[in-house]
């Protein structure tokens, strides 16, 4: 069975959470701290991890990061701060997604189902390669030439998206719906944020593959010589 951890210092908050995760038969774990969490994850992995970010002991931002050194799990943060400075350190982190409160326990609880969904419908076997860029969904690996990219759940899973759909361009609306499993009318910014650190990762082993901006549209993965 799936397994969902959810740390929140607000009883209300993560009960109302897993009520919507449970009626799905997805088995949900609570803890009031992030360190908590942590001490059950270094136990018993989960396949997505909720984290508030103000929370008693460890903020959600170091969790995530301890997390993302040994795993990587899906990651959702939680907060009552939006700035700029917050989004960057959040999935500076590690983080996939982040959602700012107050939030809708029912998207958030659609987002985790859908995260869940693609992992079980995972291509174990599938490869695919645009001129040097090398994606294997068996291996969860991306590579450009000789150099590897470490890349979370999601970042992969938009760069799949994105090569399987190469020189095409692709809008935010069937990003977010294809990849995060929201509907068109959520209003985020991770599919931004994510297309940011993804050109990043790719400059830094300095590919000439790139995910170009098709303003007021969407994105489109091409090559530059």
């Amino acid at each position: 069975m799936v397994k969902v951890y959810i740390a929140d210092d607000d009883k209300n908050i993560r009960e109302l959470i897993a009520s919507f995760l449970r009626e799905d038969g997805i088995e949900v774990e609570l803890f009031e701290t992030g360190d908590q969490l942590l001490l059950r994850f270094l136990e018993a992995p989960a396949d997505v991890v909720v984290l508030d970010v103000m929370m008693p002991g460890s903020s959600g931002f170091i969790i995530a990061e301890s997390l993302r050194k040994r795993s990587d799990v899906p990651i959702i943060l939680l907060t009552a701060r939006d700035s700029d400075s917050d989004f960057l350190e959040g999935f500076s982190a590690g983080a996939d997604d982040y959602f700012t409160k107050p939030f809708s326990p029912l998207k958030l609880s659609l987002r985790i189902k859908a995260i869940l969904s693609r992992q079980l419908q995972q291509d174990s076997t599938g490869e695919l390669s645009y001129h040097g860029l090398q994606l294997s969904s068996k291996n969860r690996s991306a590579i450009y030439h000789d150099s590897n990219i470490k890349l979370t759940n999601t970042e992969f899973e938009l760069l799949k998206f994105l090569l399987e759909r190469k020189e095409e361009a692709v809008s935010r609306d069937e990003l977010l719906e294809q990849v995060w499993g929201y509907e068109s009318d959520v209003e985020t910014r991770v599919t931004d944020d994510t297309i940011k650190r993804l050109r990043k990762k790719l400059r830094g082993v300095e590919s000439h593959v790139v995910i170009e901006t098709v303003w007021g549209y969407g994105f489109k993965l091409t090559y530059k010589d």
